[in-house]
C-alpha cells in the first residue's frame, strides 16, 4: 500500500533535481542541437540558478519568481556591430525552481522542458521567430 507515509518504491529517497542535474540536462540538450547552430553560439554561457534575481524580475515587470523559466542576456547576433566595444559574453539563464514547478504541472519530460527553454532562450540570441525555434527544437530531438 502506498500513501503519504509509504511512497511508491521508485520515489523512496528521491530528491528534486539539483542545479547540477538541470545543468547536465541543458548540456545534453545543447550537444544535440545542430552543429551549425552551436557554431553560431560560440562563447555563449549557460547558467542555472534557482530563481531570477529581484533586479531581473523588476526590470521585466514580472511579479512572481515562478513566472520566468529562462532568460537570454546579451547582444543578439542581429544587433552586433564590429565597431561596438567588447561586450560581456552572451548568457542564457535557466531557472531551476520555475522549471520544476512547470514540470510538476504538465505532462512533459523534464529533459524536454529544459531543451525547450534552452532553445527558446538561445533563439533570442539569433533574433529567431517562434516557428524557427520550433524547427531547431525538433532537430534536437
Amino acid at each position: 500500500m502506498t500513501g503519504r507515509n509509504n511512497p511508491p518504491l521508485a520515489l523512496r529517497g528521491a530528491l528534486a533535481p539539483s542545479l547540477a542535474d538541470i545543468e547536465a540536462l541543458a548540456e545534453d540538450a545543447y550537444a544535440r542541437l545542430p552543429e551549425h547552430f552551436r557554431q553560431l553560439c560560440e562563447g555563449l554561457v549557460i547558467r542555472v540558478e534557482d530563481f531570477p534575481t529581484e533586479e531581473v524580475l523588476r526590470t521585466m515587470g514580472i511579479e512572481s519568481e515562478f513566472d520566468l523559466l529562462g532568460l537570454f542576456q546579451g547582444v543578439g547576433l542581429p544587433f552586433r556591430s564590429p565597431s561596438a566595444p567588447e561586450q560581456m559574453p552572451n548568457m542564457v539563464w535557466l531557472y531551476r525552481r520555475p522549471i520544476l514547478d512547470y514540470w510538476a504541472e504538465h505532462e512533459e519530460a523534464l529533459d524536454a522542458i529544459v531543451t525547450h527553454v534552452l532553445v527558446h532562450e538561445i533563439g533570442h540570441h539569433f533574433g529567431l521567430s517562434d516557428d524557427d525555434m520550433e524547427a531547431i527544437e525538433a532537430a534536437a530531438d
